[in-house]
């Protein structure tokens, strides 16, 4: 464990030179794939990886001004103010245990969900999940930091607020959203149109919100597998960005045991809104066949995305695993799921 610890420190000491995005709006997401790449003990890959990956990001933006708790609602959204959030939760999760932290910003930053197409969150839970087994590093502790000055700077209500509060699950919703009326493109431009897509609305709120922490955890846990195999059979509208259906509500996931109980029902909620959202913005309209996975081991598709190569590949990987874990015998179709992501996403995207 020392060794896999350090490996993941010394790769996010790395990452932490650069900025959060690139080439205007693309992600980091060099600190979420090494992350599962150490997680999945592929250690030996890391550095390799991130040799080729780094050449593409962009240097730390420049600092405005320090932003102090009087006046954190002004520079909430504000993306010309990431490094000045990083700096904000850098000093405070020094001064702070980061679980205390977390629990006081989860509910400032939950509604904010969908900026950058959820990739702030998903970065929060990849950390979150590295903190809860690999021990406090410091190194860890400033990516928690990093991920949330992101999800501070990039925070982005959806236009569409739902209350979910019907009787059914992820399993049968998901398939029967609309699909936005130009779909693809930026999130933004898709976001935009939901609230007059016709039944949008109507589909999302007919989900179940559990009223146990536990039942809460089982229809999180099954909206995370909705979405994979959703993606499965769904994914070549757009193999990219689909992939965020499925991480986004599982860094929720990952996340709630760091979190009091009570924000565990907004936390499913503002999740299958997300999912919602980028499913009807990016799903294919019918489905397709996913690869055949039913000779392969988990650990032998883990190593196919390694060897592809992609981030989006990594990462979907990743939360494919997941799913495929939490079934009673495993489940091949999750597997399958990760297998169409790397038939569909080309190394370069």
């Amino acid at each position: 464990m020392e060794s896999t610890n350090g490996t993941l420190n010394e790769a996010l000491r790395r990452l932490h030179r650069s900025g959060p995005e690139f080439r205007g709006f693309l992600a980091n997401h060099g600190p979420m794939a090494v992350e599962a790449l150490v997680r999945h003990g592929r250690e030996n890959t890391v550095h390799r990886w991130l040799d080729g990956y780094t050449t593409r990001l962009e240097e730390v933006p420049r600092r405005l001004a320090p932003i102090i708790d009087a006046e954190w609602r002004e520079a909430l959204g504000d993306t010309g103010r990431a490094a000045d959030w990083t700096d904000y939760f850098i000093r405070h999760i020094a001064e702070r245990p980061w679980r205390e932290v977390l629990t006081e910003w989860w509910p400032r930053l939950l509604p904010g969900i969908a900026g950058a197409a959820a990739h702030p969150v998903i970065r929060v839970g990849h950390a979150v999940r590295a903190l809860d087994e690999g021990g406090e590093d410091e190194a860890v502790l400033a990516e928690l930091a990093h991920a949330l000055g992101y999800w501070a700077a990039r925070h982005t209500p959806l236009p569409a607020e739902v209350a979910p509060a019907g009787d059914s699950t992820p399993a049968r919703a998901l398939p029967a959203l609309p699909r936005v009326a130009e779909p693809g493109g930026l999130p933004l431009r898709g976001y935009a149109q939901l609230p007059g897509t016709p039944g949008w609305r109507e589909t999302v709120e007919s989900v179940r919100v559990p009223g146990t922490p536990e039942e809460i955890r089982e229809q999180l846990t099954a909206l995370v597998r909705a979405a994979t195999l959703h993606y499965g059979e769904f994914g070549h509208g757009n193999g990219v960005m689909l992939v965020h259906a499925a991480t986004a509500p599982n860094a929720v996931l990952r996340t709630l045991p760091a979190l009091p109980e009570e924000l565990w029902a907004p936390s499913f909620t503002t999740a299958w809104a997300v999912t919602a959202a980028i499913t009807s913005i990016y799903a294919a309209d019918t489905p397709r066949t996913a690869p055949d996975a039913s000779s392969l081991a988990p650990e032998e598709v883990f190593e196919r995305a390694v060897e592809h190569g992609d981030e989006h590949v990594i990462k979907f990987a990743d939360t494919a695993l997941d799913v495929a874990a939490a079934a009673d015998e495993g489940d091949e179709r999750a597997l399958a799921a990760a297998l169409n992501a790397i038939r569909l996403i080309d190394r370069d995207d």
